[in-house]
């Protein structure tokens, strides 16, 4: 392993918060990472990770190495780019949520792609937010509140959780005019998003909960769209997913007195200040496209 390795390796130690995620990360065994770490203490002659029981955390030597080493990888990085400074090269790792993936992520990155002619891209749309880290992520977009303060976010817009119906149905029915009203009617609930059978509304500032007694429970988030839209019941989506639908008039927005606060839709990494160049290009690309998206300003 060259000097320029062992530094990336504590770097990637300290981050990942532990050897097997930052072996998984390099690509390297437990072993591997373990006689490595090993190497690079005695070359500094201090101990530079203290071991726990659940995590691995920097001393105050290993502290002040990794800074320095961010600033020496930064550097190289910097040199590299020099030698030819227009060159987006590499593979690219994506993630974001399934249905605003499809629609409207993936188009970002097909043009990404077409500009970039040496970029490489895998893309993971998943409900589910994956760990960037753990999952070797160069850029993932998220709705809703980032928990991980470790991660560097970008807002591009905003959504609501939305209540909505059918023209159809609401014939049939008649239009709910509070949320307690939702007890007479027939509902679809998306266990995909949440499997209590409840929906959350604001009242005067203050948060509220209504129990449903589903007329149908589906899992996917399409499927129960589509249900919805064909008389079934009163369901719930996020904005972004029903806008087309409500301006041709397909669906009915319910309810718009009580919903909750918009939902930030953002573009995270986990590179900060020292993020990869390829990562950085498609962040500053990716956003300034999102943030154009007329369903993104609901927020």
């Amino acid at each position: 392993m060259d000097r320029l390795d062992e530094l990336s390796l504590l770097v990637a130690v300290i981050d990942a918060g532990g050897l097997a995620a930052a072996g998984r990360r390099l690509r390297r065994s437990p072993a591997a990472m373990t006689r490595a770490l090993a190497a690079l203490e005695e070359r500094a002659g201090a101990r530079l990770i203290e071991r726990t029981t659940r995590r691995l955390a920097p001393t105050e030597a290993g502290r002040e190495l990794a800074e320095r080493a961010r600033r020496l990888l930064a550097d190289y990085e910097t040199a590299l780019e020099t030698s030819a400074p227009d060159a987006v090269r590499g593979l690219l790792r994506v993630t974001g949520p399934t249905v605003f993936g499809a629609r409207y992520l993936a188009p970002v990155i097909n043009a990404f792609l077409a500009e970039h002619p040496d970029v490489r891209a895998e893309v993971t749309l998943h409900d589910r937010n994956l760990d960037l880290i753990e999952s070797e992520l160069h850029v993932a977009l998220r709705i809703g509140t980032l928990a991980d303060s470790s991660l560097v976010a970008r807002r591009v817009g905003g959504v609501r959780r939305v209540t909505i119906a059918s023209p159809d149905y609401l014939a049939r029915r008649g239009e709910p005019k509070t949320p307690a009203d939702l007890a007479h009617h027939e509902t679809v609930l998306t266990t995909a998003v949440s499997v209590t059978p409840e929906w959350r509304f604001e009242t005067g500032g203050r948060p509220r909960a209504v129990r449903l007694d589903p007329r149908l429970r589906i899992n996917d988030v399409e499927a129960a769209l589509a249900a919805v839209l064909a008389g079934q019941g009163i369901g719930r989506a996020l904005s972004y997913q029903v806008a087309d639908d409500i301006a041709a008039g397909r669906l009915v927005r319910l309810l718009r007195d009580f919903e909750p606060p918009p939902l930030t839709v953002q573009l995270l990494t986990a590179g900060g200040r020292f993020m990869p160049p390829l990562a950085r290009a498609f962040l500053d690309y990716a956003a300034l496209r999102l943030e154009r998206l007329a369903v993104l300003r609901e927020g």
